[in-house]
C-alpha cells in the first residue's frame, strides 16, 4: 500500500495551518472567524483543535472566506486522514488479498 507522501512524516492537520499560520498572520481570533464563516466558536475551536475534521460544510465556508476554495481545505483533511488510517491498519491491510485482474481506465 503507498500513499503519495514520505511514509515516516505525517502530513499537517489543515487546523494546525489555521491555527499556527493563517489566524495569527490576520491577527483574527477564532471568535472572529466563527463569525464571518456563520458558526459557532465551539464549531471553529473543536476543528482548530483537531477534535473535529474539516467535512465539505467547512470547506466551502473556509475555501469561499479565504477564497482559495474548497477542494485545498479537503485535499488537506483527506491527505491527514489517509495517512493517520493506513499507518494504524497498516497490518490489517496487508491481510488482505490483491485481485489478480487489474482494473484499467479507458
Amino acid at each position: 500500500m503507498e500513499t503519495q507522501r514520505c511514509q515516516t512524516k505525517a502530513p499537517t492537520h489543515p487546523a494546525a495551518l489555521l491555527r499556527e499560520i493563517v489566524l495569527p498572520e490576520l491577527g483574527m481570533t477564532q471568535t472572529e472567524l466563527a463569525k464571518y464563516l456563520g458558526i459557532s466558536r465551539y464549531a471553529i475551536s473543536e476543528i482548530i483543535h483537531e477534535r473535529k475534521p474539516i467535512d465539505p460544510d467547512m470547506a466551502l465556508r473556509l475555501g469561499q472566506f479565504f477564497g482559495n476554495g474548497a477542494r485545498l481545505w479537503l485535499n488537506m483533511q483527506q491527505t491527514y486522514d489517509l495517512w493517520h488510517t493506513e499507518k494504524n491498519k497498516r497490518s490489517e491491510y496487508q491481510k488482505i488479498p490483491q485481485c489478480a485482474v487489474a482494473f484499467q481506465s479507458s
